[in-house]
């Protein structure tokens, strides 16, 4: 098979060598590809579940706005504390084992907050739930990478789809629940459920072995930038150490990796925001009703999962670039419109167009980086790109204390319309190279 670059690999539909059409689907390759789908439901429905009864257990808690800032920021800082230490533990025992593992704790943990009795223990409670979540998404996402240069489709996006698709039934769930279980019981139930689907979709991922056309991908990228030289538009030779799937981060791939995260903070930022502040936003600022204020997350959730089913499309249309610019801009104004509208249906619109435009941003950052550098490439991306959902509660918190929550949640348009303005200026290093 002849060199050909990684990352066109993923942008480009797959071809027979020496005719049309795609490749043949191995049946091996479609089970790992439902089963890792499972898991990327799995996080997203845990993770809405919980965030749905936020507001619940602030008030089991006694916990002003700020102090439950600080007690989110358990989630993301056990996140971003165990996604350096998953990248390297995927090296050493592979992608699906620590995917599997880090499923089950996810599924155990996300029981814990409803049993706070202050904010302190929350904190604490969200921690473990945070280094749950952080591992499942360095783990998950280095799995697809593999599986996305193995398909040669540019599927990234569909997995990401399942996270949504998880996140919109679980506070679809919550909503309808929340008035009739405490956070308790629904918690307790959202474990064994989680549990059920982690040993079920775990049994497949464990039996599967990592594609072979991953590693022979790996390879034909590190020629290919041994012939281009240093530069961030090849984005695949080195020059202060080794890139690939097992290497080290150095050089131009590092400098451009740590631009891909904060690229995806940006807008991790308001996807934490969104996930932790809009359903309170819909009950505190306009007086909806419990199960109305859980459909601001459940539409936002909707709206990505629209968006990331599309979005290989998209970006086999538009080109990566064009679709992080153009994401970006339709978040920052879908934002605005949420934060600042006078009416609970207003605002719900306006969560949905966000939803739309921050679809595929992250996806694609995080496919990119793991194309650059296998596991430690998802694993510093992801580091940074968490570290959104690190400020976002922390941040949000105390300016809503101080200038209410409305006008809190416009810093989301903010920094989305940095990601755009970001991915822009690295438009060469961006796009495809044959």
């Amino acid at each position: 098979m002849p060199p050909i670059n990684k990352l066109r690999t993923i942008l480009s539909p797959g071809r027979r060598p020496g005719g049309a059409g795609r490749p043949a689907a191995d049946p091996g390759l479609r089970r790992l590809r439902a089963a890792l789908t499972a898991f990327f439901a799995l996080d997203g429905l845990v993770f809405a579940g919980w965030v749905v009864r936020i507001p619940d257990i602030k008030e089991q808690t006694g916990a002003s706005a700020s102090a439950l800032g600080v007690a989110l920021l358990g989630v993301s800082a056990g996140g971003v504390v165990t996604m350096t230490l998953t990248g390297r533990l995927c090296q050493r025992f592979g992608n699906h084992p620590v995917t599997v593992a880090a499923g089950v704790v996810l599924a155990l943990s996300v029981a814990l907050p409803a049993h706070a009795g202050s904010a302190m223990a929350l904190g604490v409670m969200l921690l473990v739930f945070g280094t749950a979540f952080g591992a499942v998404n360095v783990a998950s996402n280095s799995a697809a990478v593999d599986l996305v240069v193995a398909l040669r489709r540019p599927v990234m996006p569909s997995f990401h789809a399942a996270f949504s698709l998880g996140g919109m039934l679980g506070a679809g769930a919550g909503g309808l629940l929340a008035g009739r279980l405490s956070a308790a019981w629904h918690l307790s139930l959202l474990a064994g459920a989680g549990l059920l689907i982690a040993v079920v979709a775990g049994r497949a991922l464990l039996a599967a072995s990592p594609p072979a056309a991953a590693r022979e991908a790996d390879a034909e990228e590190r020629a290919r930038a041994e012939r281009q030289g240093p530069g961030l538009r090849g984005a695949g030779a080195d020059t202060g150490g080794r890139d690939g799937a097992g290497g080290l981060l150095g050089g131009p791939v590092r400098r451009l990796v740590l631009l891909l995260g904060f690229i995806a903070l940006c807008t991790t930022y308001g996807e934490g925001a969104l996930a932790d502040w809009s359903t309170l936003h819909l009950r505190e600022s306009l007086e909806a009703g419990p199960g109305l204020a859980a459909a601001g997350y459940a539409v936002f959730a909707l709206a990505m999962t629209i968006g990331r089913l599309t979005g290989s499309a998209t970006v086999e249309r538009l080109g990566q670039q064009r679709t992080l610019v153009l994401g970006g801009a339709t978040a920052a104004v879908g934002m605005l419109v949420a934060s600042l509208a006078p009416t609970v249906w207003l605002a719900l619109a306006g969560f949905v167009v966000t939803g739309l435009g921050l679809a595929n941003i992250f996806p694609i950052t995080i496919g990119r980086a793991g194309q650059l550098a296998g596991p430690r490439g998802v694993a510093a991306a992801s580091t940074l790109g968490y570290g959104g959902m690190l400020l976002g509660p922390v941040v949000i918190g105390f300016l809503a204390d101080w200038f209410g929550l409305a006008a809190a949640l416009t810093t989301v348009a903010m920094l989305a319309a940095v990601a755009a303005v970001t991915a822009f200026v690295l438009r060469g290093a961006l796009q495809a190279r044959a």
